[in-house]
């Protein structure tokens, strides 16, 4: 139980990570300088990139993934849908542990995959036998359950869309909620029936999630707790980068959140519900899967938790449960051509960069890579004029040059590494460098997927021009 009492202790302390200083650096004893080549390969050792078709909504996604605990208690999944041209994909950040985020990284993707099916292929799906893995084609899927638990995870798939088959289709935002809800309830029950330290395990640790899932258009992203996404849209009249949010994270700035969960509890547990910033004074989300120890009944708590890890594992003032919920909020949001790109991010992003300084530099890196890549001049005649105007493009993109052909990577290095002068390698070095037993303090685990849209289909698609690409590109509008 001493991951749960190191969770509860340290997430404050890089609550203003934000106004880290060189400063504050030379204060700190001093640690070995990496080299900017070891520097690169921490920085890219999990970069991933994947290239669609060209004929569809999306270009290519690039992720990125650089660990603060040990193991990384972030895990992300990407994955095209069967049956349907569609894609999802999911940012989890997992707590008091790595193993709740790592099986919900996997197993919600499965869930939903088959939820926003249409009945009728579902229903012949299941008559052929279909397993788990029969709804979707993962992309960057490296390691699959153990053989002891994988039968068990199985067994309430088979369970679950049995029962979807049975209810007519709803809405894909309702399905979302239901399968994020659904998979909670099966990691409980999974806990209870089997009497088993690692399906224990998984209840008890935690994971915020946010989860993307496109078909044809019409985008929606389901989040629960505190990850993040942010459209990133240019305006062809200013040739502005404008961020638009597209989840709102639960935790205590959540004021509608914290009035929810106020109301649901009696009035005398007003000063003890949320307390210091936190669930129980514990928990900084306020919305997770897993987490049963804040879900619950005490009875059960006592009778099948306590004898395996303990009395420590009870939460203070814990008299009304359940305190959390695994539902998410899901948003709709419908392309166009102007939006040219979705970055989710585990919180360890959003500790450093806001959405806006995320999408200035995601934009400045599209037109920066153009530089990298030779220059290709429009079919047909040509101007000097044209000429002249792809010419100057690449100049202004010159300036701008990246280190990183990977955004994900990119938007890493400036979390760790920016300064009012540029990029500082010995900041980001210092970062990198901070022995295990305190790097947490400084830094959370950071996990990063941007995907890039095909604005020239989405034109296409909905009967629309194309605006001319703009020469250069501004920060976002304040």
């Amino acid at each position: 139980m001493l991951r749960f009492a190191l969770h509860d202790a340290v997430g404050y302390v890089r609550s203003n990570v934000r106004d880290f200083s060189l400063n504050a650096l030379r204060l700190l004893p001093q640690l070995p300088q990496l080299s900017p080549y070891d520097v690169n390969i921490a920085l890219k050792e999990n970069e991933f990139v994947y290239n669609f078709p060209l004929d569809g909504i999306i270009r290519s996604y690039e992720t990125n993934q650089l660990g603060s605990n040990s193991p990384c208690e972030d895990s992300r999944t990407e994955a095209s849908l069967m049956f349907r041209n569609g894609f999802i994909c999911g940012v989890f950040d997992g707590h008091a542990g790595a193993a709740c985020g790592q099986v919900v990284s996997k197993r919600l993707l499965r869930y939903i995959s088959a939820g926003t099916l249409p009945r009728q292929v579902l229903k012949q799906q299941l008559k052929q036998g279909c397993d788990s893995q029969s709804f979707l084609k993962c992309h960057n899927d490296k390691v699959d359950f153990v053989s002891e638990i994988r039968p068990i995870y199985e067994r309430s798939f088979q369970q679950y869309i049995k029962r979807l088959a049975e209810v007519p289709q709803r809405d894909v935002a309702s399905e979302l909620e239901h399968a994020f809800l659904q998979l909670d309830e099966d990691l409980a029950q999974e806990a209870l029936d089997n009497n088993d330290a690692r399906t224990m395990g998984v209840a008890l640790s935690g994971a915020v999630a946010c989860l993307v899932h496109l078909e044809g258009l019409q985008l929606h992203v389901a989040s629960t707790g505190d990850c993040g996404a942010v459209l990133g849209v240019l305006d062809p009249q200013t040739n502005q980068w404008h961020p638009k949010k597209l989840n709102i994270e639960h935790n205590v700035e959540n004021m509608q959140e914290v009035s929810r969960i106020l109301g649901e509890h009696p009035r005398e547990e007003r000063e003890t519900v949320i307390r210091n910033g936190r669930l129980l004074s514990q928990l900084a989300p306020l919305r997770a899967f897993g987490d049963y120890r804040y879900k619950w009944p005490v009875e059960t708590l006592q009778q099948k938790v306590v004898p395996m890890f303990g009395e420590q594992v009870l939460p203070p003032n814990y008299y009304t449960p359940p305190y959390l919920t695994a539902r998410p909020d899901v948003q709709q949001h419908e392309l166009c051509a102007n939006d040219k790109f979705l970055v989710i991010a585990s919180d360890g992003l959003w500790d450093f960069l806001t959405p806006s300084e995320v999408v200035s530099l995601v934009g400045e890196h599209i037109n920066s890579k153009k530089t990298m890549e030779p220059m290709r001049l429009p079919p047909g005649n040509v101007t000097l004029q044209q000429i002249s105007e792809r010419l100057a493009e690449r100049k202004a993109g010159l300036t701008r040059k990246p280190i990183d052909q990977n955004a994900a990577t990119h938007l890493i290095r400036h979390a760790l590494g920016a300064t009012d002068y540029g990029i500082e390698h010995s900041k980001i070095s210092y970062y990198l460098s901070l022995p295990q037993d305190v790097v947490r303090l400084y830094r959370d685990d950071i996990t990063i997927t941007v995907i890039y849209f095909n604005s020239e289909f989405i034109a296409r698609l909905k009967g629309e021009t194309l605006p001319k690409p703009p020469q250069t590109t501004q920060p976002p509008a304040a």
